[in-house]
């Protein structure tokens, strides 16, 4: 059954390197047992049924491996999953993967008679009338579709009892750089459980690289490596218990802005082009005050733990403030109330007052989205300092406007004449959410979404977005190019922005060849700011085709944005068509269909015979056994986290899983040290205030260096990105205001001295 195409199409476009909250990650699929189905065969009579299994199915997943190649900040996935049926029935289930953010699907490979079989993309009603025509031989096919941006579903198997199934899915997307380090993320989704399905087996991650090019030594803060080169290439597989994985790869940078283009031209039509604008290194000095508005939902639907989780939320936004900030806090429910009427300054004593209101919020009435959106919208932008709103909500509005397309004009009409749009950014708690609403929201505010179960920690997500908006190098921005060489259909659509620490990505068509000037405008703090960089783009040249998937994939992505804001029509219907077909990409109109060899030769037949039965039992799909509701917040979930987990161990440096807040007891042991967490930094318990203080910032050429010169910190420096560890004399103190660089004289006196 396939979904309306979830908002995540539009949000999609907005990547890494748009708001430094982003991350390019790799995710493990699960499997959702699918049920019992009757089936009416074309050939009987209406109301005839004939079960073709029974349900006694009962699948585990055996093994997961997965392998990352690393060329020219292209990050190439190859996930190979193997399932096998303990069950005593024939067994048939749906493979749910979730796709990193602005990832290119490459294809699937399905085990059929002990050989990986890929398949090929066609329109979707087809694949699907044909996938059940087949499946009635109780034959071995696998059908890919579209859920939504950042995740497909392939229906597979069926499995015979006893029966083991390889699933392989491979994938590009863009390697994003956080500090002086390129990211690699792999997350192990738990996914929508299910009473019988099993994840016993073993797991493996690897990842290649060509050390050269500026390349350095890989680093993995969750789990420990074991490294070899071989032929030029070197491989790093990890270690470890840990669920998800997170490796860091030194990358070499300069104090200057540079403009990096990896092109791939066919020949005969217009080139492909992937550009990476690196901005130039900022002092922490330099950061810009900030306007943060937390809007929080408080009624009657979030008592209980949610209530609980919105004030810690507070909390932690507040712990995240600098003296140069100022703050709103708005909660709603059938009304909107505010600690204060206007921005406060963020002083200690108005910090400490935020904080027993934010204790004195108590759950009850409807959901007025409309009024508490007006109201954190209401005051007028002060030029020079950065606005940004955070709102948090677990429903549908109940209360005044309920339209998604109208609330999301309220906040595009706020914009509209603002110096200095504000961002906003969207927290859902729980599957009960407008998807929809929070991600258009977050789409035409230049933020990002996130989701989250009732049983997860909204507070540790408030703080990232806090912790790492922290300072634009330059907004507005805009890319264009001078010389005989022309841009078209560039994504994500300008303006953009970028921010310290971040690359901006972006990929577009190219006419004309040869050597052009690249220009980056835009702007910091009011002031206009100008990069320039020469870059040859060729007429032809063959070697990175997948640069031109990674473009069409954002492509289907803003066509079907505008296709659900605007309406359907026959022109980006044939677009988002052509698209899928040309270049593989599952899409609201095409499928990816993987057959055996024998029906695969007989495939045209197939589709001619089958293409008056659309409106037969056969060609409906079966009901998945959980909710379309459920299933559309998974789908937005996975595809927020893949954007907005800007480190996994950040998220717990901030707040640590299962605690009570940010100021909980929370306590981590690494070897002999003990970690407590305090105002949201793990801070070793042999740490004294008065200790002298090497603060560093995380991933940054020092971070690095210090790894290097003192290993003993690797399991320390694993906690997180806020991170306070005692030496001998002195205390090594991970943040965001650190040292980037330090000499080798200061490495080693450190050294001999820690």
């Amino acid at each position: 059954m396939q979904t309306r195409l979830s908002f995540a199409a539009r949000f999609a476009l907005s990547l890494l390197c748009t708001a430094p909250v982003g991350a390019a990650l790799g995710a493990q699929g699960w499997i959702i047992p699918r049920p019992c189905v009757s089936w009416t065969p074309m050939t009987e009579r209406p109301g005839v049924t004939v079960p073709i299994r029974d349900c006694a199915t009962n699948i585990a997943r055996t093994r997961s491996d997965v392998h990352v190649e690393l060329t020219d900040r292209v990050l190439h996935y190859e996930v190979e999953e193997r399932f096998v049926n303990r069950g005593a029935g024939l067994g048939e289930a749906d493979y749910i993967f979730p796709l990193p953010a602005n990832a290119a699907f490459q294809d699937l490979k399905l085990s059929i008679n002990g050989e990986l079989v890929s398949g090929e993309t066609m329109n979707a009603a087809d694949a699907r009338r044909i996938y059940e025509n087949i499946v009635r031989t109780q034959r071995d096919p696998a059908l890919v579709e579209w859920m939504g941006r950042g995740l497909v579903r392939a229906r597979i198997f069926p499995l015979n009892p006893g029966e083991e199934k390889r699933v392989v899915i491979r994938f590009q997307s863009v390697a994003p750089r956080e500090g002086d380090a390129l990211r690699i993320d792999y997350f192990r989704a738990a996914g929508v459980s299910s009473s019988n399905v099993h994840d016993d087996g073993s797991r493996s991650f690897t990842l290649t690289y060509s050390p050269g090019a500026g390349l350095g030594n890989a680093y993995s803060p969750t789990h420990s490596l074991d490294v070899s080169d071989r032929g030029g290439r070197r491989e790093v597989s990890v270690r470890g218990d840990a669920r998800d994985v997170t490796l860091l790869v030194p990358v070499r940078r300069t104090d200057a802005s540079s403009v990096g283009m990896l092109p791939y031209a066919p020949g005969g039509e217009d080139g492909f082009a992937l550009f990476t604008v690196t901005p130039p290194a900022v002092s922490a000095t330099e950061s810009s005050p900030r306007d943060i508005t937390l809007v929080l939902d408080v009624s009657g639907s979030m008592s209980g733990r949610k209530i609980e989780q919105a004030r810690a939320a507070g909390v932690q936004l507040l712990s995240t403030l600098r003296p140069s900030d100022r703050f709103r806090l708005i909660d709603f429910s059938s009304d909107v109330h505010n600690f204060r009427d206007e921005f406060v300054s963020a002083t200690a004593e108005n910090v400490r007052a935020a904080r027993r209101y934010l204790e004195s919020l108590e759950a009850d009435g409807g959901t007025n989205i409309e009024a508490a959106l007006r109201e954190a919208l209401r005051p007028a932008v002060t030029n020079g300092r950065l606005p940004l709103v955070l709102f948090v909500t677990d429903g549908e509005p109940s209360v005044g406007e309920r339209s998604p397309d109208r609330l999301t004009a309220i906040a595009v009409e706020a914009n509209a004449h603002a110096a200095t749009p504000r961002r906003i950014f969207t927290f859902g708690l729980g599957s009960d959410v407008n998807v929809s609403l929070l991600e258009q929201l977050a789409l035409e505010g230049r933020g990002t979404s996130q989701f989250v179960r009732p049983d997860e920690s909204v507070e540790r997500m408030v703080g990232v977005v806090a912790h790492r908006l922290v300072d634009p190098v330059l907004t507005d921005v805009r890319v264009r190019v001078d010389g005989d060489v022309q841009l078209a259909k560039m994504l994500p659509t300008q303006p953009a922005d970028v921010f310290a620490d971040a690359d901006l990505v972006l990929l577009a068509r190219y006419s004309g060849h040869g050597s052009a000037r690249v220009v980056v405008e835009g702007n910091r703090r009011g002031a206009p700011v100008r990069w320039t960089s020469t870059v040859d783009f060729p007429e032809r040249d063959r070697s990175s085709p997948y640069v031109a998937r990674l473009w069409a994939t954002q492509r289907v992505g803003f066509l079907s944005a505008e296709r659900h804001r605007n309406g359907a029509s026959p022109e980006l219907d044939d677009e988002i068509k052509s698209l899928g077909e040309r270049y593989g990409i599952p899409t609201e109109f095409t499928s990816y269909l993987v057959t055996e060899p024998r029906f695969a030769a007989n495939i045209g037949v197939m589709r001619g015979a089958l293409n008056g039965a659309a409106g037969s039992p056969a060609a409906a799909a079966a009901p998945a056994p959980v909710q379309l509701r459920d299933l559309r917040f998974e789908a937005a979930k996975a595809a927020a986290e893949q954007r907005a987990v800007t480190t996994t161990v950040a998220l717990d440096s901030m707040l640590a899983r299962g605690s009570g807040g940010a100021n909980g007891a929370a306590m981590r042991h690494v070897g002999s040290r003990a970690f407590a967490l305090r105002d949201g930094v793990w801070t070793d318990v042999r740490y004294q205030p008065g200790m002298k203080k090497l603060i560093i910032k995380p991933f940054s050429r020092a971070y690095f260096d210090i790894l290097d010169a003192i290993p003993e910190l690797r399991n320390a420096f694993a906690l997180g990105t806020r991170v306070a560890i005692a030496g001998k004399s002195q205390a090594i103190v991970l943040a965001d205001d650190g040292a980037t660089e330090l000499s080798s004289q200061a490495l080693a006196a450190i050294a001999k001295e820690w």
